[in-house]
């Protein structure tokens, strides 16, 4: 989608800048780095709202366009379906969970410190967009057969770059895990899981929930 006059994105620089902005501020920053203009990016900051407190299907293209202040028509200037909208989060979402992701496990360091820095970021990603993620893992059945297929495999390179690193580990002698793939698949949890329960004001900030995910990542892979 094309960039219409819209003021270019900031860049999104890691946990501090989520901390710093709050939840909602970092979802307009992740929608304002793919370029959407004004109108496409105020509906999907409201319908990742609605879709996350409703679910998909008890959410209508009317709760969508009132929650971004826009007339029902509106919305189908910018999206076809309220299934598009769906999509269209979730695809956003996992392709920048990839590159946050992806630049955390090439960095240089051992493959405990990559680790443990992976699990740290995408814990508080999670968090601190808790909204989002809680759509992208419990409403993206309701997409299409192909759409639904773009998603998972987007949640798949995730948990590749979780299991390269952690194999690095295992070929260096640094992770004593027996199971490397069951290893990956129980840190990944530790990541993802956190969108179902957190909520803003929980005793544990976002980084401190990240840091001790990350200590139990390190435990789970036999550091």
């Amino acid at each position: 989608m094309a960039n219409n006059g819209a003021p270019p994105a900031e860049t999104v620089s890691g946990p501090d800048a989520w901390a710093a902005d709050g939840t909602a501020a970092a979802l307009a920053r992740l929608f304002g780095r793919y370029q959407f203009p004004a109108g496409p990016r105020r509906i999907l900051l409201a319908a990742a709202t609605e879709f996350a407190g409703r679910g998909f299907h008890a959410t209508t293209t009317r709760d969508i366009a009132a929650a971004a202040g826009l007339s029902p028509a509106a919305m189908y200037v910018y999206f076809r379906s309220k299934e598009e909208v769906l999509h269209q989060i979730a695809a956003s979402t996992l392709d920048f969970t990839i590159e946050v992701a992806a630049t955390e496990a090439g960095r240089p360091g051992s493959p405990a410190t990559r680790l443990a820095a992976l699990v740290q970021v995408l814990t508080s990603w999670n968090t601190y967009n808790s909204q989002v993620a809680h759509v992208v893992l419990y409403q993206t059945g309701a997409l299409s057969p192909e759409r639904l297929a773009d998603i998972t495999a987007k949640q798949h390179e995730v948990g590749r770059i979780v299991r390269r690193v952690i194999a690095d580990g295992v070929d260096t002698g640094d992770f004593t895990v027996t199971d490397p793939g069951a290893a990956a698949t129980a840190v990944l949890s530790l990541c993802l899981d956190v969108a179902r329960w957190y909520q803003p004001g929980y005793r544990r900030t976002p980084p401190e929930i990240g840091d001790f995910n990350a200590a139990a990542a390190l435990r789970i892979v036999g550091a």
